[in-house]
């Protein structure tokens, strides 16, 4: 009998029966070579992340939490440790695998929106799952129904520099919900947007999210936002310096 490889079961849809392994992080660091000099990004880092849970990483510019979501994403490798993610160690992957396994579970939202201009509002959400081989119609109903969620349904033909901030990051929410991921990931998504709409968008945000009962890991060094989180993880100069249990939130 064939044994199944770790992203065959990465992808099989079905949740950890532990959920409090959902996401494991052991003793995980990061360093990065700047000619002579070993720059320490990450110390050790160990922590638990259960399903459905909304996580802030809370710190400051430098504190290292960007470079965790990406080490979470498989976006980087670690030095040293390991990121387990329901059940599978992303370091046991080959880079093909990893890109795969952040392809169909994974939603990356960034700071910045990284929309691609020359497309349209509807093509920069459906673009990544055609790529992956899904129809194109299924995936254009999709996010026709989530540009509905998001108050943009009327904005699908149009370009990303015909929108405003709010809306641009809106349409990144939406493409990254659009393939239905177990994990999202958020990179100070309001850190470029005015308080009144960046409030508009994290609740946004955690309404699509909780909904569906994701988990939701976001950076950010706004402890208003960290208020509204389940849990909040505070990391300073790369180490976990406090890791804060706050109950769900309402």
């Amino acid at each position: 009998m064939a044994r199944s490889s770790p992203l065959q079961t990465a992808t099989s849809g079905s949740e950890p029966d532990n959920a409090q392994a959902f996401i494991q992080l052991d003793k995980l660091a990061k360093s990065f070579q700047e000619g002579m000099v070993d720059r320490q990004v990450l110390r050790e880092i160990t922590a638990t992340f259960t399903a459905g849970e909304f996580v802030v990483l809370l710190g400051q510019s430098g504190s290292g939490k960007s470079t965790l979501l990406n080490l979470i994403s498989g976006i980087e490798q670690p030095t040293t440790g390991q990121v387990t993610i329901n059940a599978v160690g992303l370091s046991e992957l080959n880079e093909r695998d990893r890109t795969l396994f952040r392809r169909d579970r994974i939603g990356f939202i960034f700071q910045f929106f990284n929309l691609i201009p020359t497309l349209t509002v509807l093509e920069n959400i459906t673009l990544p799952q055609e790529l992956a081989g899904a129809s194109q119609g299924e995936v254009a109903k999709k996010a026709i129904a989530l540009l509905q969620r998001v108050g943009l349904e009327d904005r699908g033909d149009a370009f990303p520099d015909k929108l405003s901030g709010g809306q641009q990051q809106r349409v990144a929410i939406a493409r990254a919900l659009v393939h239905d991921p177990m994990l999202v990931l958020a990179d100070e998504p309001t850190g470029n947007l005015d308080e009144e709409t960046g409030q508009i968008v994290l609740d946004l945000l955690l309404e699509l999210t909780r909904s569906a009962q994701k988990t939701l890991i976001m950076a950010t060094h706004n402890p208003d936002i960290a208020k509204l989180a389940d849990r909040v993880v505070r990391m300073q100069d790369g180490h976990l310096v406090e890791d804060t249990r706050l109950g769900t939130a309402s």
